[in-house]
């Protein structure tokens, strides 16, 4: 007897394939759905057509239908446009939290539920708990393969629907049930980036939304030192691209984004991985979303990241009046940026997350 109607967002990824071989085996009636969420203009290697065709084997090989959808037009309007108009304003937006909030755990959850389902499933690696009545998003047992970072924006309705196969796994593992099962992507390589850029360089892929417009490239204390193709393809901290040589009367040391001046389109630099001008311990929020629909106290503390595989770091959080957040930290934070985004955390219990607004640290301009 089956334990109920799922269906699986398969990826043409191994965590997605054997999220949907672990359901099958617990008795679920599974069905796989691929989503195709880009329309790639052929100048650069997406792997759309690829993670098709193994999508389609590994369902083939599972004995299980599947389902195909188009949300290309809604990653466009809800995910595309505004990673552009981000980048445009001199942000770096995350575009994988706002595609699990639009797409997979929104256009994706609506199609599985017009398709008869009781519940939904992916490959990410994530924990769903239920503690006095309210649905809970918890770390993966996995810790280097933890997401729910890009999970913080699911609330109760979304995590009453969902299932996480992989949550108490770890990668190793995944790729020997994938391997003892022939699936052929045991050994498929781990996507990694942003998958409409794929294969093809960042900034190259921008300029043909975002025309290159060059500018003076310059040191803390107003120095130009060089140019820029767009302050926009930039990122604080990044070192990887600035194409700065030896400059007169300064050491052979490397160089790192530490500002970006939009209005006169200056991006400014300095030498140090640990600059005092990517130091900041305060940050200012947009308004926050609660997974539990409500933040634990107006004033707690807790841990956070404010990027991907951070260590937790220690804060106190201040929820203001209009939901935004005050957050101080115990420890200066190195390049805490603009547009991405602040996750909180309980121990493994993720509490949710908002937009980094700005941080306290200090702007060359002050100098130009």
């Amino acid at each position: 007897m089956s334990a109920g109607k799922i269906i699986v967002g398969v990826s043409g990824g191994v965590d997605s394939s054997v999220a949907a071989l672990c359901l099958k085996d617990a008795g679920f009636e599974v069905t796989g759905l691929f989503m195709q969420n880009w329309n790639d203009d052929g100048s650069g290697d997406c792997r759309a057509e690829d993670d098709r065709r193994d999508a389609v084997s590994v369902c083939g090989a599972l004995g299980i239908p599947i389902r195909f959808r188009d949300f290309s037009r809604e990653y466009w309007d809800g995910v595309f446009q505004h990673f552009l108009a981000e980048y445009a304003a001199g942000r770096t937006p995350n575009p994988d939290v706002l595609c699990n909030r639009e797409i997979k755990f929104k256009h994706f959850l609506d199609a599985a539920r017009e398709l008869g389902a009781e519940a939904i499933a992916t490959g990410h690696y994530a924990r769903v708990w239920q503690r006095n009545g309210k649905f809970c998003l918890l770390r993966a047992v996995d810790r280097s393969k933890d997401q729910s970072y890009f999970l913080h924006q699911l609330g109760q309705a979304q995590l009453a629907f969902t299932r996480f196969p992989l949550g108490e796994m770890h990668k190793d593992e995944v790729r020997k049930i994938a391997a003892m099962h022939s699936l052929r992507t045991a050994d498929k390589k781990d996507s990694t980036g942003i998958c409409f850029i794929g294969e093809r360089d960042f900034r190259e892929f921008l300029s043909h939304y975002l025309p290159s417009q060059p500018g003076d490239m310059r040191t803390p204390d107003g120095a130009r030192i060089g140019e820029h193709p767009g302050v926009f393809y930039y990122t604080l901290g990044q070192r990887e691209g600035l194409n700065i040589g030896g400059v007169r009367g300064r050491p052979q040391a490397p160089w790192f984004v530490v500002g970006k001046d939009v209005q006169r389109n200056i991006l400014y630099v300095d030498q140090g991985h640990d600059s005092p001008w990517l130091q900041s311990t305060t940050l200012q929020s947009e308004a926050a979303h609660w997974i539990a629909g409500a933040p634990p106290a107006q004033h707690f503390t807790c841990t956070a990241q404010t990027r991907y595989r951070q260590p937790d770091e220690a804060c106190e959080v201040t929820v203001n009046s209009d939901g935004t957040l005050s957050v101080r930290f115990e420890r200066a934070q190195r390049a805490v940026t603009p547009g991405q985004s602040l996750v909180l955390y309980d121990g493994d219990n993720c509490l949710g997350g908002a937009v980094i607004h700005s941080t306290n640290a200090p702007f060359p301009t002050l100098f130009a």
